[in-house]
């Protein structure tokens, strides 16, 4: 049994995934961006958007369960890994725990979207598009 959900292009979708996961950790250990003065707390809402929608994503492309929740620990190590990584290698980010639980939470109600009609979302996308019309 394969992995991943019967989508028409699932090798496709795989990489445009982990190019987001990709993304997410460049920008997080790369210089921050040049926002004006942001309420206090607000990256957190940026934190646990970015892994909700992982893990939204990751619910897209699995078939199982299982393969959720593998999905959302590597990217809860990812999310930990990062922050440590802002603290040891770069001069201009602080590691943040609090960062860290703002990453877990995103993954949470991600793969949650697994317990809603949102779950089957891209394949019914899919199926749409292959309709002729």
């Amino acid at each position: 049994m394969t992995l991943l959900k019967p989508l028409r292009h699932p090798r496709l979708w795989l990489c445009l995934w982990l190019l987001a996961i990709a993304t997410v950790v460049a920008l997080s250990l790369g210089p921050p961006p040049p926002f004006p003065d942001m309420p206090s707390g607000t990256d957190k809402l940026e934190h646990g958007l970015a892994y909700f929608l992982l893990a939204a994503g990751a619910v897209q492309l699995f078939r199982s369960r299982g393969g959720w929740m593998l999905a959302g620990l590597a990217l809860v190590m990812v999310g930990i890994g990062v922050e440590f990584a802002q603290g040891a290698y770069t001069t201009d980010r602080m590691r943040d725990p609090f960062d860290a639980i703002a990453n877990t939470v995103g993954v949470l109600l991600g793969l949650s979207t697994a317990l809603t009609p949102l779950r089957d979302l891209l394949l019914r996308l899919e199926q749409r598009v292959r309709r002729p019309v």
